[in-house]
């Protein structure tokens, strides 16, 4: 079944007083009335918004709801929480309401009401009836997610982060409320974009004596202007000049951990690779680092410049870039 967001419904928000939520009934009720509403499915509607009301305008049903609604979103598939019977004390399927939940008005309601409140025992006004609802209700906290962005040093050198958050908590009066949490985190060696960063006892709260849910920080790497991963290897375009592709050369190329000397072999090629073995993120066997090697084409503005390309045409004369293709013409 689908968790219903009687608030919602309502129009009001969680906060809404007694009064808000009964201002609000009396004007929905009006406007989809079965016999004078022209409203599409307004017969649907005002049956849901009873169901509604008959929640919310009881303090024992609506701090029932309010605890257990921490967990769920509207529309989110919904069971009860394990042994929910047991927990309250309850007998549900057996049919009738106790003291404190009855049905409202005779009117039908959902499967979802049912699942929570019908045959719920520990009914009443007062104090006592209040603490009952606290103590019946024991669920483990909803796990949660958030998306953080790292740079590529934090992989390399690990790093410790802070992270602000709005979060539901329960006020003294036993009702949910948002609250600002500042938490700070450990950014591990190694860690990798699409990995999560596990905070436990950080996500969303836990009724009763139910421990907190945690949250995952689902890791995004930052684009860096020269390097890129690739799992725990690590990459980076490296240019050079036609002639140290065909004749060789020695250069200094920088990595994430300091600069290196790379020997370009002669007769290299545009994409070839050369690998710096361990130089990729730590991890239990740590990636390699590779340059990537781009061939740049110089311009020919000067008249010197001009001639040289124009010895080169001389000294290759036989070379035809385009051989491969005219065999296949």
């Amino acid at each position: 079944m689908e968790f219903k967001d009687y608030y919602a419904v309502m129009g009001v928000d969680k906060s809404a007083s007694p009064e808000d939520i009964k201002r609000a009934h009396r004007k929905l009720a009006r406007k989809f009335h079965p016999d004078v509403s022209k409203e599409k499915d307004a017969e649907a509607k005002f049956k849901e918004l009873a169901e509604a009301y008959d929640v919310l305008k009881d303090p024992e049903k609506r701090a029932a709801y309010d605890r257990l609604g921490v967990n769920y979103k509207a529309g989110q598939d919904f069971q009860p929480p394990p042994d929910w019977a047991d927990q309250t004390g309850g007998q549900a399927g057996q049919g009738g309401y106790s003291q404190g939940f009855e049905a409202g008005d005779g009117q039908d309601h959902s499967a979802f009401f049912d699942a929570l409140f019908r045959g719920m025992k520990g009914g009443g006004s007062g104090q006592g009836a209040r603490q009952h609802s606290h103590e019946a209700f024991d669920m483990h906290g909803q796990d949660q997610h958030a998306k953080i962005q790292i740079e590529i040093d934090d992989s390399y050198q690990g790093a410790t982060r802070t992270l602000q958050l709005r979060i539901q908590v329960e006020g003294s009066d036993g009702r949910p409320r948002l609250d600002n949490r500042t938490i700070e985190f450990v950014i591990p060696k190694g860690i990798r974009a699409g990995q999560h960063i596990r905070l436990a006892a950080q996500g969303g709260p836990g009724m009763g004596a139910g421990s907190p849910g945690d949250l995952y920080l689902d890791v995004e790497m930052l684009p860096h202007l020269l390097f890129r991963t690739d799992g725990v290897d690590v990459l980076m375009d490296l240019p050079i000049a036609p002639w140290e592709a065909a004749l060789g050369a020695e250069v200094i190329a920088p990595t994430p951990t300091g600069q290196v000397e790379i020997k370009i072999p002669a007769g290299s090629i545009n994409g070839r690779k050369l690998r710096v073995k361990g130089r990729g993120l730590p991890a239990k066997t740590p990636g390699d680092f590779y340059f990537v090697l781009k061939i740049l084409q110089p311009s020919a503005n000067s008249e010197l410049e001009k001639e040289a390309y124009a010895d080169l045409h001389t000294a290759f004369n036989s070379f035809n870039p385009r051989s491969q293709i005219e065999e296949l013409i």
